[in-house]
């Protein structure tokens, strides 16, 4: 099977690159460039191939440069990959996060009555849904929190930012800028997509000072060092049960 890894920048790319690669004195190819300018890397382990692209920072950018690559080669898989914020206290810095669903959490309208999502306005999905075997088993082999994961236009970076969003998601474990315009790319070539969050910050006030980058960067490696099996063995029966069909 062939996977595309969707980053914002190119520290995440780095990251899920050294964990693609067994023996760093072999790394593998060189990146090469993409129409649009987006850089994209490919890794080879057993049963899997991995093109890691840098679509960019946002919905919309991310859906673009996934869009790109998934028009030029042929793919079993999509995962958005990279940092973000935590909901504590289920998802503390350094930890991983899993998307057991995608959620575009301010695509929608602000009413007298609160904020209503895309989706009951009548005017697409709000949603994507990961394969629930594939996401159950990524999130045990990697030791993360298996938790919706809400993409958002603005990052959260106040007290009551943030408890607007635990209301209307209770069960979200993670907050970040590009799953689900990577997701919108997936489904437009009708291919599953997973999600991976490394945490970097708690999700609420903004307070740089508070972050780990280099932690949460760290995580994300060691995660997709163990993603690899994981992965391959899924595309492996995902294309038996297709071929059956």
């Amino acid at each position: 099977m062939r996977a595309l890894v969707v980053t914002a920048v190119g520290a995440e790319s780095d990251s899920v690159l050294t964990g693609l690669t067994p023996h760093p004195d072999s790394p593998g190819p060189d990146p090469r460039t993409l129409p649009g300018g987006y850089l994209i890397t490919r890794r080879d382990l057993p049963g899997i191939a991995f093109d890691v692209v840098v679509g960019g920072v946002g919905p919309a950018a991310a859906a673009a440069g996934t869009a790109t690559a998934l028009a030029l080669a042929e793919y079993g898989l999509v995962v958005s990959a990279g940092i973000g914020g935590g909901f504590a206290p289920a998802a503390p810095v350094g930890s991983l996060v899993v998307a057991d669903a995608i959620v575009a959490a301010d695509l929608g309208a602000q009413t007298p009555d609160g904020f209503v999502d895309v989706a009951s306005l009548g005017f697409g999905r709000s949603v994507h849904l990961p394969p629930a075997e594939l996401a159950a088993r990524a999130a045990e082999a990697t030791g993360a929190l298996l938790a919706p994961v809400l993409t958002v236009s603005t990052v959260t970076g106040t007290a009551d930012g943030a408890a607007a969003l635990t209301a209307r998601h209770p069960m979200a474990g993670a907050e970040a800028m590009e799953g689900f315009g990577v997701a919108e790319a997936a489904a437009a070539h009708e291919l599953p997509v997973l999600e991976i969050r490394a945490v970097s910050n708690a999700v609420g006030p903004r307070d740089r000072a508070a972050w780990r980058i280099g932690d949460a960067l760290a995580a994300l490696a060691e995660g997709f060092r163990v993603l690899g099996p994981v992965l391959a063995n899924w595309g492996e029966r995902h294309e038996q049960h297709r071929g059956r069909n």
